[in-house]
């Protein structure tokens, strides 16, 4: 047994003997935890964005200096005007300016025809135009949303009271997203999401019975609010995104579900051996001890890699990914066998007689249909793997960033407006207008005459208004004419930070970003797998065998780039994205959900290699609980809650599908000698001599419970 599994015995035999002491703890960072977290989780960075980056710089530039804009993609007042009436009429254009001032708050910058007179407003038939409209929104956090979604209300209210005539709706990125949240899901949309919360349920009560499945559960909430307290403290000193949130209740879900199965079975196994109600906690621990320990090293190894790299999105991964592991593990080490303790002391199989015969009718029925059909197990291994090979392939294919703006949401007033847009002819790229901000002594003309002439770019203005001048420094929109996660948008926004090259210009808007991701981030992601991967290698190479851990690297990678992969097949290219809430296929998958996903899926799968084959064989068909739990929440119309659930979900489906099918394959025979041995149960190891870090006060029951029984006590 190796120095780090004896000091996580020793701490699980501690926690046996203190089992009121541990429970006390751990409720108390429960309950403070969650408190201090709610109260400072806004400390974490809420923007979703890649910092540090050109466009994020730009943005934060402008946002200074205007208080609008920027990262925050403005709204879009679409107004057609009845039979007759052309949007270059002097009446028209006079009722247009007198009605986007009444309906907007003073300060917003408002960009229209009647500010412009640039034809590329109006629609051909001369009867649809579209106004550009900044609402003082601030930073895009939670605050800023807020501030844009009080805006479009009074944007489309005002409008409509100004310009009665006229049909007006209001679009934008936000609304539609805003619109998709508060869309109800259909009928067999909530009947999907009912049935994966119950077979998730039954999976659970399956596996645990009534009581004990509540104990992942308890050991779930204790580690994510943990963890969460410990990355809440950090980002009081470094830049950590808010998608952490999402990521450790889902990591932490995943590996308590997997360590509370071990530990109930081999409490089990240990009360069926007749071992006392006071020491059959201790020894189940110790079973779990060892692969616990040493998968939540290698994965928290694998994830502080990430930590080394300057781009704050995978600092957040890594900080967060090797911080749940630990808690996790700790809390299952100490508070599970804790409350072991306390469990009845016969397991329900001897309180009923019932359950071996179940068992044994369960095995006659899988002897039965191995004999039918003796190579299903194998046919079905190599179907899933290669299923599993064709979404790692897929993954080469992924675009990152924001869904299409028709696939956000089937229905409501943003959605209206939107199809009023594209019906005139308008093109959908409007909706992410890019900003330059043009330096004190550079003419804001000339830099928009430039910037007009970059293709895949509508038109480029330069307003004289005041709201478009602070402090020397000018503005100048420029609308593409796709949207940012297209071909098209992404060479318009390279080319247009090039073509002002010298003036001292930046380039900003709400596409930026997107366009960050993928330069400043996702360039680094094939040297954070190689460094995830050595990292994990390492340490489960000195904890279990280098063939072990090659077989657990390898495992861990292909998890990772499969999971991508099925964001690409479900939700890119959408031929199921209808059957999970969506409109149609999304064209981009929302830019930090493949980093979370693929890390999760690296993690668990890396977790699970390093743990298989040590510890007694736990119930199959866990692996679906944590993918059921997130699709019963994640399924509906709300289009990237549904993507990250499908990420995350996905991430431990995958790993679970990938490890079982290399199981059911033909085990190649190894000569004598080879890769160790799995750990022993507990109630095989030898007995360790008492030193004074492993002695403690003695257990009411009279007596101090030992580190393992002694050989002539082994049943």
């Amino acid at each position: 047994m190796r120095r780090v599994e004896r000091y996580a015995v020793g701490l699980v035999r501690r926690s046996v003997g203190h089992r009121r002491l541990v429970c006390l703890l751990w409720l108390a960072v429960l309950l403070a935890g969650g408190a201090a977290t709610a109260a400072n989780l806004g400390r974490l960075d809420q923007s979703f964005t890649a910092s540090g980056q050109d466009g994020s710089r730009a943005n934060a530039a402008i946002t200074e200096r205007y208080g609008a804009g920027a990262g925050v993609a403005p709204l879009v007042a679409v107004i057609t005007w009845p039979a007759g009436t052309s949007g270059r009429s002097a009446g028209a254009v006079a009722s247009l300016k007198s009605g986007l001032t009444a309906a907007t708050a003073p300060g917003t910058r408002v960009l229209s025809y009647a500010d412009t007179g640039d034809a590329a407003f109006l629609s051909p038939d001369g009867r649809t135009t579209y106004a550009l409209v900044y609402p003082r929104s601030g930073k895009p956090d939670l605050a800023g949303l807020s501030a844009v979604r009080d805006a479009t209300e009074r944007l489309r209210t005002g409008l409509r009271a100004a310009l009665p005539q006229a049909r007006v709706e209001v679009t934008g990125v936000l609304p539609l997203q805003e619109d998709s949240a508060a869309s109800r899901p259909g009928l067999l949309l909530q009947l999907a999401r009912t049935a994966c919360a119950l077979a998730a349920g039954l999976l659970l009560l399956r596996t645990f019975r009534p009581l004990l499945s509540l104990l992942p559960l308890v050991l779930t909430a204790v580690s994510s609010v943990a963890a969460l307290t410990v990355v809440v403290a950090l980002a009081g000193s470094m830049e950590l995104s808010f998608f952490v949130v999402y990521l450790i209740p889902v990591t932490a879900l995943a590996l308590s579900v997997r360590r509370s199965a071990t530990l109930v079975t081999a409490w089990r196994a240990e009360l069926s051996h007749g071992r006392d109600t006071r020491l059959a906690p201790l020894l189940a621990g110790s079973v779990l001890a060892g692969p616990a320990t040493a998968g939540a090293l290698a994965g928290a190894a694998a994830l502080a890699g990430l930590a080394l790299f300057p781009a704050p999105f995978l600092r957040s991964v890594g900080i967060a990914g090797a911080t749940v592991c630990l808690t996790t593990t700790l809390a299952t080490l100490t508070l599970g066998p804790a409350l072991l303790s306390w469990a009845p002391g016969r397991p329900r199989e001897q309180r009923t007689g019932r359950r071996p015969r179940l068992q044994l009718a369960a095995s006659t029925r899988r002897l039965h249909i191995t004999a039918a059909l003796p190579h299903a197990p194998r046919l079905l291994a190599v179907t899933a793997l290669v299923a599993v090979a064709l979404l790692t392939g897929t993954a080469g294919f992924l675009t990152a960033g924001n869904p299409r703006a028709e696939a956000l949401v089937r229905g409501g007033p943003a959605r209206d407006g939107l199809d009023q847009l594209t019906a005139a002819g308008f093109p959908a790229g409007v909706l992410n207008p890019l900003e330059v901000l043009a330096p004190s002594g550079v003419d804001p003309a000339g830099v928009a005459s430039r910037a007009a002439r970059v293709p895949g770019v509508v038109t480029a203005v330069a307003p004289d208004a005041a709201a478009w001048h602070r402090g020397g420094t000018a503005l100048i929109a420029a609308v593409p004419s796709g949207e940012p996660m297209t071909g098209s948008g992404r060479r318009a926004m390279t080319d247009l930070r090039s073509a002002p090259a010298g003036t001292g210009t930046r380039i900003g808007g709400s596409g930026m970003p997107e366009l960050d991701l993928v330069q400043g981030v996702y360039r680094l992601v094939p040297f954070s797998l190689a460094v995830m991967a050595l990292l994990g290698f390492a340490v489960a190479a000195r904890l279990r065998s280098a063939g072990a851990a090659v077989r657990a690297v390898v495992c861990a990678l292909v998890s990772a780039l499969a999971v991508n992969g099925l964001l690409v097949l479900v939700w890119q290219y959408g031929p199921v994205a209808r059957l999970l809430g969506g409109v149609a296929a999304t064209g981009a998958v929302t830019g930090w959900i493949p980093l979370v996903a693929g890390a999760l899926a690296f993690l668990d799968a890396l977790d699970r290699s390093v743990t298989s084959g040590a510890g007694p064989r736990v119930r199959a068909g866990l692996g679906p609980v944590t993918a059921l739990s997130l699709l019963a929440i994640g399924l509906g119309p709300q289009v990237e809650l549904a993507i990250l659930a499908t990420g995350l979900g996905g991430a431990v489906l995958l790993s679970t599908v990938l490890l079982r099918a290399l199981a059911a394959l033909p085990a190649r025979p190894r000569p004598h000698g080879g890769e160790r041995s799995a750990e022993p149960v507990a109630g095989a190891l030898p007995a360790i001599p008492a030193s004074p870090y492993w002695s403690r006060p003695r257990l009411p029951l009279g007596h101090t419970i030992p580190l393992a029984e002694p050989s002539d006590h082994a049943q």
